[in-house]
């Protein structure tokens, strides 16, 4: 499987505001917001995957949770960066229904979802990120006012 990294250029002002929030609650505004997005790409994948195959649509899901499998190869690969999301399924059948096999041909489903979504979803991170950064700065404000 081909590794896919994005990166967004042009975001400067939100990752100032979000190093300036404390630092768990910029890792938790920042998990809310990417399992929002990734929900976009995860619900075309689930539209997409083959309909006889209901344990696959089920196995579809966004998570920062990897298979000990997928841990190592992805610490191989570079590591983690401050927060991550995967969006996809732990079922190793799965990978036999997008690239297929010896016995039947390609049914990919992950792929043209992350196409057709992936500028949707990440518009809407964009957008959800700034409105949990206020959300969070007002929160750690609102505390620090009462003392705590």
């Amino acid at each position: 499987m081909a590794k896919i990294t994005v990166r967004i250029d042009g975001l400067k002002e939100l990752d100032r505001a979000l190093g300036q929030l404390p630092k768990a609650t910029a890792k938790a505004a920042l998990r809310r917001v990417l399992v929002e997005g990734g929900e976009l790409i995860a619900s075309a994948a689930r539209r997409r995957a083959p309909v006889d195959e209901h344990y696959l649509y089920e196995s579809i899901d966004v998570s920062t949770k990897l298979t000990t499998r997928q841990r190592s190869l992805h610490r191989k690969e570079g590591g983690q960066a401050f927060q991550e999301m995967f969006v996809g399924s732990n079922n190793p059948a799965d990978i036999q229904q997008e690239f297929g096999n010896e016995r039947h041909g390609p049914q990919p489903f992950m792929r043209p979802a992350w196409d057709s979504t992936k500028d949707a979803a990440l518009e809407r991170i964009t957008l959800l990120l700034w409105t949990e950064i206020e959300k969070s700065a007002a929160r750690v404000a609102s505390k620090a006012a009462r003392g705590k």
